[in-house]
C-alpha cells in the first residue's frame, strides 16, 4: 500500500466529511426557516448586498448558473426574493429580497452563533478560514 493512497493522509477526505457534518449541523437550525443551505448561503449574500446580479451573486457563490438558476427559482416561488431583468442590461437579471426575505434576517441572526463550538476559540476559526481561502484559491489556478 502506498502511504499516500491511505484515507487517513488525505485532506480532501476530511474536507468532505467536514461538509457533510456542517450541513447536518445546519439542518435542524434551518429547517424552521423553511431554508436549505444552499439556500442559506444566498441569503447571507443578499442581506450583505441586495439587489444582485445572477452573475455577480454567482460569483461570490462561486457557483454557475446551472446551479444557482434552479436554486433562485425556488426562492423566488417561496417568496423570499423577485428575479427581475436588469436595468442596463435586460439580458441580465437582478435579484432583490423581499419583505419576508428581508425579514428572516432577524430570524437567522442566531445561526451562526449556535456552531461556534466548533472552534476552541476566534482565532482558530480565523485560522481555519485563512488556510481554506488559501486552498480555494490555489484550486481556481488549477
Amino acid at each position: 500500500m502506498h502511504e499516500e493512497l491511505k484515507l487517513d493522509n488525505q485532506v480532501c477526505f476530511r474536507i468532505y466529511t467536514a461538509q457533510r457534518m456542517l450541513s447536518q449541523a445546519y439542518r435542524p437550525l434551518l429547517d424552521p426557516l423553511g431554508l436549505t443551505y444552499p439556500q442559506y448561503l444566498v441569503m447571507l449574500v443578499l442581506w450583505e448586498q441586495d439587489n444582485l446580479l445572477v452573475g455577480e451573486l454567482g460569483r461570490k457563490l462561486m457557483l454557475d448558473s446551472n446551479t444557482l438558476t434552479p436554486l433562485l427559482q425556488r426562492m423566488e416561488n417561496e417568496g423570499l426574493i423577485i428575479r427581475s431583468r436588469g436595468i442596463a442590461d435586460g439580458r441580465q437579471t437582478l435579484v432583490t429580497l423581499t419583505k419576508k426575505g428581508l425579514h428572516m434576517q432577524d430570524q437567522a441572526k442566531e445561526i451562526p452563533s449556535c456552531l461556534t463550538g466548533c472552534w476552541q476559540n476566534e482565532k482558530q476559526a480565523a485560522g481555519l478560514i485563512a488556510s481554506l481561502d488559501s486552498m480555494i484559491e490555489a484550486l481556481k489556478q488549477k
